[in-house]
C-alpha cells in the first residue's frame, strides 16, 4: 500500500511527541524517517521505526541530550554524542563539518557515544545540497565474518561519498556486505530469495536464502577479502578519530549503541570546468554497452531520485503490517 509523504511524516512525529521528544527533534527525526522511505530505503525508514521506538523506551536513545565538544584541532573536531538520537547528532556533525570546510577547505567531525544514524546517505545528500563533497562512515555491532572466518568479528560499517551536481547529486551509500542486514530481513519478510548470493549457510555454502544467511550470521562482504579489509579500516578510523568505542566494544554490550562516526566535508572548486569534468565521467560510464537492453547504466543516487519522484506523486510504499504497528503506538 502507499501513504502520502506528509501523512507518513505526521505519524512518526505524533509517536515521537508522545514519547516526550522535544518538538524540534521530533520533527527532524520524523522528516528523516519519512524521507528514507520516500527515497526507497524502506529498511531505514518505516521498517526501522519500531526498533527506534523500542530503543527510546529502553533508555538507549536519550531524546533530551545534546552533543558536547571534546576537542578542536583546526579543521578537526571531536564530539561526544551523549547517546542523543543518532539522526540529530549526525545532522549536527555534517553541518559542523560543512562550517569548518567553509573556512578551511575541508572539515572533519568525529563523534563518539552516539546512536544509529539510520540511512547514512541522508548526510551525503545533506553535504551535496549545501554544495560540498561529503564523506561519512560509522562502525556498528559485529555482524560480518572476516574473509576466511566463520564468526562475525567485523561491523557492517557503511560508507557514504557524495558529490554535488546540478543535474542530480552523485551519492554512493553502501554497506560493506553485499546486502545490508535490513535488506536481508526485508527479503525474508517477503518470502523471497536474494537476487545474488548474499552470505553463507551453516554448511559454509554461498546462499541466496535470507533465512539461512541470518541463521549462520555469515553475511558476505563485498569483494570477499577486499570488503573485509575495508570494513576493518573504517572501524579503525572511526574509533581512532573519535576516541570512541570499537566494533569489539559495541558488540560486547549486546546492543548497538554508543557507536563512533566520522563526517567529512570538502569544498570543491566551483565553475564550468568542475561541472564539465563531472559530466564527462558520468557520460563515459553510461556509454558502456548494456548487459541487459532493458536496464540502463546508472550513477549512484540516480535511481534514488527516480524513486523519490514516484513516491511523492503516488504515495510512499509501505509495509502494511509495520504501518499498522506504528499507528498503534
Amino acid at each position: 500500500m502507499r501513504i502520502p509523504f506528509e501523512e507518513l511524516k505526521a505519524e512518526f512525529n505524533r509517536v515521537l511527541i508522545k514519547l516526550d521528544f522535544p518538538t524540534n527533534k521530533a520533527d527532524l527525526c520524523a522528516q528523516v524517517f519519512a524521507e528514507n522511505s520516500r527515497d526507497g530505503v524502506y529498511t531505514h525508514g518505516l521498517n526501522r521505526f519500531p526498533t527506534f521506538v523500542r530503543y527510546i523506551k529502553e533508555g538507549v536513545i536519550k531524546a533530551h541530550n545534546q552533543p558536547t565538544l571534546i576537542n578542536a584541532f583546526g579543521a578537526l573536531e571531536q564530539w561526544d554524542g551523549n547517546l542523543a538520537p543518532g539522526i540529530i547528532n549526525a545532522l549536527f556533525c555534517m553541518d559542523r563539518a560543512i562550517s569548518l570546510a567553509k573556512d578551511n577547505g575541508i572539515g572533519c567531525v568525529a563523534i563518539r557515544n552516539t546512536n544509529h544514524w539510520m540511512r547514512g546517505g541522508t548526510y551525503g545528500w545533506q553535504a551535496a545540497d549545501a554544495g560540498y563533497i561529503g564523506i561519512n562512515f560509522t562502525n556498528t555491532i559485529a555482524n560480518v565474518a572476516p574473509s576466511d572466518g566463520t564468526t562475525p568479528t567485523l561491523g557492517n560499517n557503511p560508507l557514504v561519498i557524495s558529490v554535488p551536481r546540478k543535474g542530480g547529486h552523485v551519492v554512493l551509500d553502501m554497506a560493506i556486505s553485499q546486502f545490508s542486514i535490513g535488506k536481508i530481513l526485508q527479503y525474508q519478510s517477503y518470502g523471497e530469495q536474494l537476487p545474488v548470493p548474499g552470505g553463507y549457510d551453516n554448511e559454509g555454502n554461498l546462499s541466496t536464502d535470507p533465512t539461512a544467511i541470518l541463521d549462520s550470521k555469515r553475511v558476505l562482504p563485498i569483494g570477499f577479502w577486499k570488503g573485509s579489509g575495508l570494513t576493518m579500516v573504517l572501524d579503525l578510523l572511526a574509533t581512532i578519530l573519535s576516541q570512541g568505542k570499537s566494533v569489539k566494544q559495541i558488540t560486547g554490550q549486546g546492543m548497538e549503541f554508543g557507536v563512533s562516526q566520522v563526517f567529512i566535508a570538502i569544498k570543491p572548486q566551483s565553475g564550468q570546468q568542475t561541472d564539465g569534468l563531472i559530466e564527462e565521467i558520468l557520460n563515459f560510464t553510461k556509454s558502456s554497452k548494456l548487459a541487459d537492453a532493458d536496464k540502463a547504466v546508472s550513477y549512484p543516487g540516480e535511481n534514488t531520485l527516480k524513486t523519490r519522484k514516484r513516491n511523492l506523486k503516488e504515495g510512499v510504499l509501505v509495509d502494511e503490517r509495520i504501518w499498522n504497528e506504528v499507528k498503534s503506538f
